[in-house]
């Protein structure tokens, strides 16, 4: 079997290459990895989402945990991602495993490997564990099993909770008093993910109302994919408008990502929650660092890390880019376009569930409705709008030959407006004169060929994509 680790561990097809055969291999793989990591008190936090056999393969890697003499803390039920992380370092385990697919379609499960930070695992410790899966598979060395009844009689397997503690360290983060006083009716969407039923349970003591929505289990997600983007949010924002409701929150798959609806039903994207939570805590909070930022991220944080004498960094996509930076200190806040965002003083981790409550509280304490605060940031740091548009692959890209072919073909004018420079950080950006962008790069983590824009009207974002859609034809 070949596996590969993308931006965030291994995802598959259920049943074509996610078996639990396939499963316990890599399982075996990540046991050696931690020996490797670990040699004396080697130990693994492991977690899983509300997915389709989620809970039964997290059981067999603890079994794959247990026979290779390996602490393990099995969660009891679906947990957020960010609160499996949490404990990996509340716990000092050496590593983490978190078994879903994030914001991938039903038929898909995976593995999120996590490193003893509390963040993904870094591209080298992927590709050690690659290397030992092959070296298993060459040396016909099968998976070594412990019967989970057994590995829990023995102690090696503990089941247990992860939510109280990261609840805990969260109330750290956010101000539940501020919260409270604002008194805002909410309607959270936890798309049938693991992220189902948090909002509600951390404002449970306030005087915030929580309406909750999909969130009961359901492994198939309602058919559709558990991304909180605008057209996987229909059933969120018909509840909006059908109510008297301030906001909407929604959650992906695993919690660590996160999207929003204002009280008009109109749905406010990663970008503008980044933005908007960058400034409350520059202003009001006082702070200072480093802005960190993904390629595919909006140019409205540049402009308020400039006017606040801030650095700001630009990575390649992926959380873990923003990860080796937060681990070195100095990190204020980033963040991804696909709502991957965290802040100081948290673990190196995207994370929904805090992007969330900092929403709330940027609202509580601005004591207007979230158009009125977006509007009030678009007029001192816009406009800007953002679409991206996703195409399906045929036939599998080499990023190196698109990138080049791109630089290569790179005009000078995009739409009548002049291309200032070209960056390849990532896939190939443009960056025009008028502040606008359009960006062309394959997924690392799907079959697919992204192009994003951003300018400052729709109409110019459109003819950016349909221009960069033309552009990625021809790779």
């Amino acid at each position: 079997m070949t596996v590969k680790f993308g931006t965030d561990g291994w995802r598959a097809v259920i049943s074509e290459t996610f078996t639990f055969a396939n499963l316990r291999l890599v399982a075996q793989a990540i046991a050696d990895f931690v020996h490797e990591e670990n040699g004396t008190e080697p130990s693994v936090v492991i977690g899983f989402d509300t997915r389709f056999l989620s809970d039964r393969y997290a059981a067999e890697v603890a079994r794959v945990m247990a026979a290779n003499g390996i602490k393990t803390w099995l969660a009891r039920a679906d947990t957020p991602t960010p609160a499996v992380s949490y404990a990996i370092v509340q716990k000092k385990a050496t590593a983490g495993v978190m078994i879903t697919a994030s914001h991938n379609a039903p038929r898909y499960n995976g593995i999120k490997l996590k490193a003893s930070y509390g963040g993904s695992a870094s591209p080298t410790q992927s590709k050690r564990i690659e290397q030992l899966l092959e070296k298993n598979l060459d040396t016909a060395h099968g998976p070594n099993l412990m019967a989970l009844d057994q590995a829990i009689r023995d102690e090696i397997v503990c089941k247990f909770d992860p939510s109280w503690t990261y609840y805990e360290h969260l109330s750290a983060l956010v101000d539940l008093d501020k919260i409270s006083g604002g008194e805002l009716h909410v309607v959270a969407d936890g798309m049938f993910g693991s992220g189902r039923g948090v909002f509600g349970e951390m404002l449970a003591r306030g005087r915030t109302q929580v309406h909750n929505i999909r969130h009961h289990m359901n492994p198939g997600f309602g058919g559709i994919h558990p991304e909180p983007i605008a057209r996987h949010l229909g059933l969120l924002i018909s509840t909006i408008q059908a109510g008297h409701f301030d906001v909407g929150l929604a959650t992906d798959g695993d919690a660590d990502r996160i999207g929003a609806v204002d009280a008009r039903g109109k749905f406010v994207d990663p970008h503008r929650i980044f933005a908007l939570t960058l400034r409350y805590l520059i202003e009001k909070r006082g702070w200072t660092g480093q802005v960190v930022r993904t390629v595919s991220t909006t140019r409205i944080v540049d402009r308020i890390a400039a006017d606040h004498g801030l650095e700001l960094v630009e990575t390649p996509v992926g959380f873990n880019h923003i990860a080796d930076l937060m681990i070195a200190n100095g990190v204020l806040m980033g963040g991804e376009e696909s709502g991957g965002i965290s802040i100081k003083g948290h673990i190196p981790e995207g994370d929904g569930i805090l992007m969330g409550l900092l929403l709330l509280e940027v609202m509580a304490d601005a004591k207007a409705p979230l158009h009125e605060i977006i509007a009030d940031l678009l007029a001192k740091y816009g406009p800007a709008q953002y679409a991206r548009t996703d195409m399906k692959l045929l036939r599998p890209v080499e990023k190196e030959t698109m990138v080049q072919m791109l630089v290569d073909l790179a005009p000078r004018r995009i739409a009548g407006v002049t291309v200032e420079d070209v960056q390849t950080t990532d896939g190939v950006k443009y960056y025009l004169d008028d502040g606008s962008w359009l960006l062309i790069r394959p997924s690392g983590t799907e079959p697919v060929l992204r192009v994003y824009a951003e300018a400052p009207n729709d109409g110019r974002v459109k003819a950016l994509l349909n221009f960069g859609e033309e552009m990625a034809q021809k790779t």
